[in-house]
């Protein structure tokens, strides 16, 4: 039976991935810039988590610091642990007048940090659909947006932000760009879509669940009956 038992072990394993994946995006369903997850198998059954880039909802906040890029691109920040990527664009200044994350990580501009003078009440701070910053009608810096070839390459660090696994030499700076400031990506979490997966993964969960147990009956069984006959 153990050929047996491991069939419905493998396909509970896979649905427990399934169900962790659906249970994350469900989770961030209204978390800004996030991008839900999905589970693949390799032909070994290996399971891999990647992400799903396509772009969810903009809506308007008439905030200028906020900002929302078109299908493609992602934001470059300055972390601790080195340079890392994002689609949330909801920033705000530092008290030293730089304009970071929600996390405090600077973003980056084509020129490095931005760092961004509003001491004179009177300043205004514009973002184009470039990207170009505009300080009083002047052009102060540049958002640094850029893209991937091989998108696989980007794995999730938490808090909305992901590294990528290869050279960064491999940024690709996203010509056809497109901003939105003033508006944020909502997450692409579809959480109708992603309740009825999850009610569907745990049917299948418990299908190999009850397949288990009834394997593990059949063979305590066949050994109690072996016993009784030595």
């Amino acid at each position: 039976m153990i050929l047996e038992m491991t069939r419905p072990t493998q396909g509970g394993l896979r649905q427990e991935r399934k169900l962790e994946a659906v249970s994350n995006n469900l989770a961030n369903a209204s978390t800004i810039g996030f991008k839900k997850d999905f589970v693949s198998f390799d032909k070994a059954f290996k399971a891999r988590v990647d992400q799903d880039f396509t772009q969810g909802d903009v809506i308007k906040t008439d905030n200028p610091l906020d900002v929302a890029l078109g299908p493609q691109g992602l934001f470059k920040v300055e972390t601790p642990d080195g340079i890392k990527y994002t689609r949330n664009g909801n920033f705000s200044l530092s008290s030293e007048g730089i304009l970071v994350d929600k996390s405090g990580n600077p973003v980056m501009g084509q020129g490095g940090a931005i760092f961004i003078d509003t001491v004179d009440p009177n300043t205004s701070v514009n973002i184009d659909e470039y990207g170009q910053i505009f300080l009083n009608n002047e052009i102060l810096d540049t958002l640094d947006v850029v893209s991937f070839e091989n998108m696989k390459g980007l794995e999730k660090t938490g808090d909305n932000l992901f590294v990528y696994t290869g050279d960064t030499a491999d940024e690709i700076p996203s010509e056809n760009v497109r901003v939105e400031a003033g508006s944020l990506e909502q997450a692409n979490v579809q959480v109708v879509e992603e309740m009825a997966k999850m009610i569907d993964y745990q049917r299948m969960f418990e299908t190999y669940t009850k397949s288990m147990k009834t394997f593990d009956e059949i063979d305590s069984k066949a050994i109690n009956d072996v016993g009784l006959f030595t």
